[in-house]
């Protein structure tokens, strides 16, 4: 080693140990920053909002639209859509104010169609005055109803549109419902119904479906046409309000108004909606939002129910009853067959552990529905609208989840499997049951060393053991024992140490 060392000699160079000068240094060698960074943890009903809103905000402005047009329902889906443009207004709004030459008020000019109102010289060129402002130029609401739609829901969507500032429209759609309803009587002579009316499930799913379809087909043209109706230029991009949960059971018509440009909400959960409408309610100081997350969720594409004769009478046509499941327990599903990879059999195995309120037949009966409406829907996928990716068991087939969208809907080596796990459990608590004695007291017969009691044996205790007998009401000696309303007391041998 001395060798080498002669031979390939070392050279050492002076050099800081530090990235930056000390404070005592007179070296003009730049001070690092010692200001205290205090990181922001969002809340998840936050992120729920900002987070889809920045990501509105930057395809609006990548695209070249001139703003959204969204069909508000009164529901809990567009309703969370259109509080997350507004989310997205204010901090829009807020970021112009603070730098009115900025970036992000020169791109509000642009997408408003307002940059000829910049002048170089000027010292306050056009921003919005607030975010409502920006609302009604950007953001185009528009309820969609048929006699099906109850007018709470209109109400609702109203209010909710007065309070973000939205350009909102109520459109009647019944006449061109009745114009494809006319189109296929005169075609095959023959008129569909309602299931309450006598007619059959087909017919019924096909007057809901028609409805849903022709909302998707009116939303494209107000998107494009609008612009000019308000007297400027450029093109809407149509927001869907589809959420997570809906897509992984394929809750929607395939091309209704879940098909859309864009959904801010496609990877976001039912309850997690409804969470942020509740702190929305309060960060934006809008009252209508508690009123909508607190209402049953309903597609009002059935007839409504009349109340005997007064009012209008209400909807008992709810999501999850059509479902078969709660969103709560889509969102099990969801996660358990996403993130956790589970089929139907080790999902039964898990879950018949978690819901252990329920039975196993109950639990094999929810897992076998949500897997056959899960396969049998699964090619809605295959065209669902670009989401934000907030949810890890997200159904975007394009994106996020590339399983195969053909199965055998009835998963016959699954579903057998389940049934015989369900038939062993059965097998157990029967047997469990049966080794269980019931506790006997009533007359008792006394057999020497034991009593019987109704067929039971009681044997008599030994002389170890320390026994305080509990004296109630009247007693009777038998010799060695003691009957005291029917229930045999034993009395304490030499080798007992008795107490009073």
């Amino acid at each position: 080693s001395a060798n080498l060392a002669r031979e390939h000699p070392r050279n050492f160079v002076s050099c800081a140990t530090s990235l930056s000068a000390t404070k005592t240094s007179t070296s003009s060698f730049p001070h690092p920053t010692i200001a205290q960074v205090h990181p922001k943890i969002h809340l998840p009903e936050e992120e729920c909002c900002f987070g889809p809103a920045c990501w509105l905000w930057d395809f609006l402005r990548r695209s070249g639209g001139s703003g959204f047009f969204l069909p508000l329902s009164g529901g809990a889906d567009s309703s969370a859509v259109a509080t997350i443009v507004s989310s997205m207004c204010h901090m829009v709004a807020t970021a112009s104010k603070a730098d009115p030459f900025g970036e992000v008020a020169n791109e509000c000019r642009r997408v408003c169609r307002m940059q000829e109102t910049i002048d170089v010289d000027s010292v306050s060129p056009w921003i919005p005055t607030d975010h409502r402002d920006l609302a009604n130029r950007i953001l185009h609401t528009a309820f969609m109803g048929t006699s099906n739609s109850s007018s709470v829901t209109n109400s609702r969507a109203a209010r909710l549109a007065e309070s973000i500032g939205s350009y909102h429209l109520s459109i009647n759609i019944d006449a061109i419902v009745d114009a494809v309803l006319c189109v296929f009587q005169i075609t095959t002579g023959k008129m569909p119904q309602f299931q309450s009316s006598g007619g059959t499930l087909g017919e019924d799913l096909a007057l809901q479906n028609i409805q849903a379809r022709i909302r998707m087909v009116t939303a494209y043209m107000f998107a494009q046409l609008l612009p000019w109706v308000r007297g400027t230029n450029g093109f809407l991009l149509v927001l869907g309000s589809a959420n997570v949960d809906e897509g992984l059971r394929g809750y929607m018509t395939k091309y209704d108004c879940s098909s859309a440009d864009l959904n801010p909400i496609g990877a976001i959960s039912k309850l997690d909606l409804k969470r942020m409408l509740v702190w929305a309610r309060i960060e934006y100081d809008m009252p209508i939002l508690e009123e909508i997350a607190s209402a049953p969720p309903t597609a009002e594409l059935r007839p409504i129910v009349a109340t005997d004769g007064e009012g209008e009478g209400e909807h008992t046509q709810t999501d999850e009853d059509d479902m078969g499941m709660t969103y709560e327990e889509l969102g099990h599903f969801g996660r358990l067959r996403k993130l956790s990879r589970c089929g139907p059999v080790s999902m039964f195995r898990k879950l018949r552990v978690t819901w252990s309120h329920l039975s196993s037949d109950q639990v094999a009966k929810k897992v076998k529905r949500f897997f056959y409406y899960y396969s049998v829907n699964r090619h809605k996928m295959c065209t669902i609208t670009p989401a934000y990716h907030a949810e890890g068991y997200s159904p975007d087939d394009n994106r996020f989840d590339l399983r195969q969208f053909l199965y055998n809907t009835r998963w016959t080596r699954q579903f057998a499997m389940i049934d015989n796990l369900v038939r062993k459990d059965e097998q157990n608590v029967t047997v469990a049951s049966s080794n269980i004695k019931p506790l006997s007291i009533g007359r008792v017969k006394s057999t020497g060393s034991s009593s019987i009691a109704n067929g039971t044996l009681l044997p008599q205790p030994s002389a170890a053991v320390n026994i305080k007998p509990l004296s109630i009401g009247r007693v009777k000696s038998t010799g060695s024992s003691s009957i005291a309303n029917g229930t045999l007391l034993p009395q304490p041998s030499a080798a007992v140490a008795s107490s009073s």
